[in-house]
This record gives C-alpha cells, sequence and structure tokens, in this order.
C-alpha cells in the first residue's frame, strides 16, 4: 500500500516581516470530509504497515491486560462517617462508585456504576463524584467526546433517581457548598476551552438560571472553584502559569460575596488552605523554591503573611497538609520527594526515610482532620504502587496495599539505578533506568526506550509500570531523562527550560542518549525515544537536530506546530501559554519559536522511524498538528524509514477511555518499536 500523499494548498502566513507558506494549513477543520478522508487513510495506511505485528498486538495487550487485577479496588477512605472507594468488576471498563457506613464490615452500597451508563458508548468518562454534604446528593460530570467538555449529571442518593436536571457544557471542576443544596461549577469559553467562569446552580432549578459568580477577563488566565480541607472555605483559584489569585467564601453561606485574599502580582505564584484561624499559603513570594506562611483569616494580604517554612535553596515545597496535631509538607531535594512531619507544639519533626536509590512518594487523600494518620503513596521503577498509612506519632507504617500483579512479580529480577549525564553547557541531568538483570548486556547490545517531558514545571519522576513489563521481560532498558523544564530538580530547573531557555531541554534529552551511549546502556541502532503533548514537541526538536541518534521514535498527540499555534489565539491553550513558550508577537520569542518549532524545521533529510498518535476531538494539541507534520515529513523526508499516523477518531488528549481501551493503543506503541528490534513475539 502507498503512503498517502496530502494535497497542497498555498497558506501564507506573514509576521514581522517574515513569510511562510502552510500549504497544509487547510486540515484545520475537522468538519471537512477531505480532511477525515485523509486520516482515514493514514489509519489505513498504518494498519498496513503494521499488519505483520497484529499477532503480537494481540499478544501484548493480552500480557498488558492479564497483569491487571480485574476485580481490583481501591483503598477507602473515611469521611462523613463513610468509608467510599470504587472498584471494578472482572471484565469492566469503568469504574463503580461505592461507601460503607461506619466501618469496612458493612453493607456495601453502591453509589454510580459507570459501566452501566457508559454501556454502548465509544467514549465515556467520569471525571469522579461529588457528595453533598448532608449525602442527600451526588454530581458526577461526564465527558462523550474526549474534548474534556462535560455534563454534570445529579443522582439522589437515598432514592436512587438521576435527575433530568443537568449542567451541560462545563470543565468537570465541581464544589458543593454548605447547604447542600448549592453547586459552584466552573465553565470553559467554548471555542478557546479557557476556564473562565464560576457559576453557581440550586438543585431543582433550570441551569438557565444560574447566576456568574466569577468571570476571568484576562485571557492569560484560568479559574477553578475549590473547597479548604476544613470544608470552611470555599476559594475561586484564578491562574496563570506564573501568578495566583484566590477569592474566598464562607462554604456555610453561600449567597455571601467573595473577598479577595491577594490580588495578582506578576510572578507571584500562590495556594492556600485553611485552619484555625489562619490561612495557611504555599507561595514563591520573595523564595524561588516557595515557601509556607500563615495569614489571618480578617487580614489575608500579602502585608500580613509570616514565614512558617521558610525557603531554602536547595528544596522545592510541592504541597502540603493539614492535621489537628501536625503540618506535613510534600518537599523535593537531589531530585526525589520527600515527606516532612512538623507538630504543631514546636517539638522536632521527622522525615519519612526511604531505601531505593530512585523512587516517588506524595501526599495521598486525607479529608480526616483530626487523626493521627498520615496516608502517602510510594512507588518506583521497581516497586509496584503502594498506599501507606502512617502513625504521625509512633511512626508505624502500615501497608495498606500494594498494586497487584497477576501472574506474580519478582522485584528481585530487575535493577533500577539513577545516572547522571553532562548536559552541554555542563548542567548534570539525572536519568533514572530499569532493566531486567538477566537479560542486560553491559556491550550496548540492549535495545533502549529513553522517555520524557520537561515543559510545565512538571516533574517526571520514576514510576512503576506493569505494562512496562513487556518491554524489560524482551530485553529493553528504559530510562526517564529528568531534563529541564521539569521542576526534578527544584523551580530553577523549570525556569531553565522555559521561554528562551526552552532549547535546554532538547539538548539535555540528546545530553541523556548520548551518556547512555557512553555507558554502554544501548547503541543508537537500538535507542527509542518517546514522548507525548509537551514531549511530543521534544520528540519532534530532538529529531529534527539530531536524527542520527535514534532508531525510533513515538511523538504521542504531540504539540510540533508552534508558532502557527502560538499566533491563533481562537483555540485553546493559547493565551495561557504565552509565559511558557513566549508570545509570537513578540518578535524576539517568534524568532526562538520558529527555530526550534518541529514543524517548521522539517528538511530534506534522513530521519528515524517514527510513530505519531493522535485524537481527533484533542482539547490539548489540535489534531491537525501532528497531521500536517506527518504530511510534510512525507513531502521531505529523504529516507524510505516508517513514518506512521495513527487517529483515533473517537477520542482526545487522552486516549481511548476505559482501563483496558487504552491498553490497545500501547501494544501498538510497543509492537512499533518491537518490529524495529526484529522481536516478533
Amino acid at each position: 500500500m502507498q503512503a498517502p500523499k496530502a494535497t497542497k494548498k498555498d497558506h501564507f502566513i506573514e509576521f514581522h516581516g517574515h513569510r511562510r507558506n502552510d500549504p497544509y494549513y487547510w486540515m484545520n477543520d475537522r468538519e471537512n470530509p477531505e480532511v477525515i478522508d485523509y486520516l482515514n487513510q493514514e489509519n489505513d495506511y498504518l494498519k498496513s504497515k503494521m499488519k505483520d505485528t497484529e499477532a503480537l498486538q494481540e499478544k501484548l495487550f493480552q500480557e498488558m491486560k492479564g497483569r491487571i487485577k480485574e476485580d481490583d479496588q481501591s483503598v477507602p477512605y473515611l469521611k462523613y462517617g463513610y468509608y467510599w472507594y470504587s472498584r471494578f468488576e472482572k471484565g469492566g471498563e469503568y469504574p463503580i462508585y461505592c461507601r460503607k457506613r461506619g466501618n469496612l464490615e458493612n453493607p456495601e452500597e453502591i453509589l454510580l456504576d459507570v459501566n452501566v451508563l457508559a454501556k454502548d458508548k465509544s467514549y465515556f468518562q467520569v471525571a469522579g463524584i461529588a457528595a453533598s454534604p448532608d449525602l442527600n446528593w451526588i454530581a458526577f460530570p461526564v465527558d462523550e467526546v474526549g474534548r474534556r467538555i462535560y455534563t454534570v449529571y445529579f443522582k439522589n442518593i437515598i432514592t436512587g433517581e438521576i435527575l433530568e436536571e443537568r449542567i451541560p457544557n462545563m470543565t468537570g471542576n465541581v464544589v458543593w457548598a454548605g447547604d447542600s443544596l448549592t453547586l459552584f461549577y466552573s465553565k470553559q469559553d467554548p471555542n478557546t476551552l479557557r476556564a473562565n467562569q464560576i457559576y453557581k446552580h440550586q438543585i431543582g432549578s433550570s441551569p438557565e438560571n444560574d447566576v456568574l459568580i466569577y468571570e476571568e477577563k484576562d485571557e492569560e488566565f484560568t479559574c477553578q472553584v475549590h473547597k479548604t480541607k476544613s470544608e470552611e472555605f470555599i476559594l475561586i483559584h484564578s491562574e496563570s502559569t506564573i501568578s495566583s489569585e484566590i477569592r474566598f467564601a464562607r462554604a456555610s453561606k453561600p449567597d455571601a460575596e467573595f473577598q479577595l485574599l491577594q490580588a495578582r502580582i506578576p510572578h507571584l505564584e500562590y495556594a492556600v488552605d485553611h485552619y484555625g484561624e489562619h490561612f495557611w499559603i504555599r507561595t514563591n513570594h520573595e523564595a524561588r523554591n516557595f515557601k509556607v506562611v500563615k495569614a489571618p483569616i480578617e487580614k489575608p494580604g500579602l502585608e500580613n503573611w509570616q514565614d512558617f517554612i521558610p525557603h531554602r535553596d536547595e528544596v522545592l515545597i510541592e504541597d502540603f497538609d493539614l492535621f489537628a496535631d501536625f503540618f506535613v509538607s510534600q518537599e523535593r531535594s537531589n531530585g526525589l520527594t520527600q515527606i516532612l512531619i512538623k507538630p504543631w507544639d514546636g517539638s522536632p519533626g521527622h522525615q519519612l526515610a526511604f531505601e531505593e536509590e530512585t523512587y516517588t512518594t506524595w501526599i495521598s487523600n486525607n479529608p480526616e482532620f483530626h487523626t493521627p494518620w498520615l496516608r502517602f503513596g510510594y512507588n518506583s521503577l521497581v516497586t509496584p504502587a503502594s498506599v501507606f498509612d502512617y502513625h504521625m506519632h509512633t511512626k508505624d507504617r502500615k501497608l495498606l496495599k500494594q498494586q497487584e500483579i497477576v501472574g506474580g512479580y519478582t522485584e528481585s529480577d530487575y535493577e533500577s539505578a539513577r545516572i547522571w549525564a553532562k548536559a552541554e553547557d555542563g548542567v548534570l541531568v539525572p536519568i533514572s533506568l530499569v532493566y531486567k538483570k538477566d537479560l542486560f548486556n553491559a556491550d550496548g547490545s540492549n535495545p533502549l526506550l529513553l522517555y520524557a517531558y520537561g515543559s510545565y514545571g512538571f516533574s517526571m519522576d520514576a514510576y512503576f509500570s506493569s505494562s512496562r513489563l513487556s518491554l524489560l521481560d524482551r530485553g529493553f532498558v528504559f530510562a526517564i531523562a529528568h531534563i529541564r523544564g521539569g521542576e526534578d530538580l527544584g523551580r530553577h530547573w523549570y525556569e531553565d527550560g522555559k521561554l528562551l531557555k526552552k532549547k535546554n531541554t532538547f539538548l539535555d534529552f540528546i545530553a541523556c542518549a548520548n551518556h547512555l551511549i557512553q555507558q554502554k546502556y544501548t547503541l543508537p541502532q537500538h535507542l527509542y525515544a518517546m514522548g507525548g503533548s509537551a514531549g511530543g514537541l521534544l520528540m519532534g526538536a530532538v529529531m529534527n537536530m539530531r536524527p542520527d541518534l535514534f532508531q525510533g521514535i513515538i511523538a504521542a498527540v504531540p504539540f510540533v506546530d508552534v508558532v502557527t499555534t502560538m499566533l491563533d489565539e481562537s483555540i485553546p491553550l493559547t493565551t495561557g501559554e504565552f509565559n511558557e513558550w513566549g508570545n509570537p508577537k513578540n518578535q524576539e520569542y517568534y524568532e526562538y519559536m520558529l527555530s526550534y518549532s518541529p514543524y517548521d524545521n522539517v528538511e530534506a533529510k534522513n530521519y528515524p522511524n517514527l510513530l505519531v498518535t493522535s485524537g481527533l476531538h484533542d482539547s490539548q494539541v489540535q489534531y491537525w498538528e501532528p497531521t500536517k507534520w506527518v504530511a510534510k515529513l512525507r513531502e521531505m523526508k529523504t529516507d524510505d524509514k516508517l513514518l506512521l499516523l495513527h487517529t483515533n477518531m473517537e477520542a482526545g488528549h487522552g486516549g481511548a477511555s476505559g482501563r483496558f481501551n487504552a491498553l490497545k493503543e500501547m501494544a501498538l506503541e510497543y509492537a512499533f518499536i518491537l518490529k524495529l528490534e526484529q522481536i516478533t513475539n
């Protein structure tokens, strides 16, 4: 089967005296039958080129599915006198939300069976359930397209009735007021999908009568509504990538005016919770790596902020939680997460100890305030996801659940490590890696998959994946490059990988790839790279810069048409991204972004084998970006290597819904690189 050849139609874009022709711009219309036809052609072409892997894909899918405990259940948590949890039944794609009153020996009440609601739906996603404080109602947002545009439904817990009353076209963000009749929720702009409005709804009334409480006019900001852990305050949180602003009102007074906590200031970020007579605030005010301050409820502005945990140059404060006797912080030092416990009475605090060289830990769901038990999560490249309860007085630790790998898993069969690569500017970049001991060779002959993200300050921690075992058990090494653009080594790590320093992200990844080759973990003919979304931008950029370095690349829902997208403020995620990438209406940013934008830098040269995935209804990276990129690569590249595009015609940014359907897409990705390694089973 011949590769599809996209029609070219001249479309000129001129900015700052620079004129570009974008002959595939016409693909920016999902209602155009010609576009749909081209996407279907690409999907058919992929099927034909991957036909010899169909048996392998099915085997991979069954392997990955077979490791998952089908009748699984989350760890119950106590709130409002009930234990709440979700569970899956054998063969079920979707969760069942349940509760038990008082203790876990009592009968189960099923609140919502998503499998029933999703029957005969090609895509179905419930964003969770929100129970009213009086426990009479649950609100649950549903997305049936994958574009992250939800409709809120209401169910009467007492009668089991799902009301006809519903709120369409909202973000999935909901919060109950204290009266259990008022629901606050956020809505998005229908075109840009920017969350920009907070509404108030009364159960029993028409959504057409809902009251607009707040509208975010600044196009670089989004807004959401939250509730403090104490449940005493409703918070409206407006934020851009570099600034925050929070308003608050008593949850018991849903008709009260929201008060401003601290007005937005460029480069001032803060997040708030409540305990006693104070708001507790994580902020970067005069604190690059953040600190914690407290402020009196009556006068919470910046001038009254008092340091509680001061700023430390080498420690990033990521999160905190409040308990009756303890303040708990989640921090990051030297690239690893830590949990610190600080008693309110001023006695010495302590840090949870972990033995592995590379791991991830985090504060889990802790809705109860008057408890000595802290719930936290932990995993690593070799340790399955685990949930612990930790007694903050006695320091006893109880393992409540560890992800069960059906068919067995022996942790000691695998080796994980952390090594450091030297970037072009001399900075040391950490790499976490894992492999199966008896399949590893120290001569570079192992295939290796190098993964990274590197944007928005999102740290890509070492994490366990049962699906990944399908690669490790076939001799692959898996590595994560903790490159700049994330916050892996602190706030400076993020700031050194954004805006006019964005190329550090790409150069770090290349340095990590070179280091893995030099250290004989692999060779270029066995080296593969993978990244998604902004990590897909990374893939496109390094592929243009060093196409010789990789045998194959997987770019999932990749953001590759940087300049054209950032010039178009009518599409999702543009205006809110200016502080991440820059505003190309400024010539300095325009020229810098143009110098690395993957689509704009495609050249007539040899490229690695490439698999690109996309979603027709993607709300984050519009489907036409990867589509245009593949079309241009087909036109320009000078090699005969694989170039494949898979567009999920029924899903968005997150791919297929359901816990097993998504594994089919992963099986395709794994089969692609196994095919290149000539591993057939």
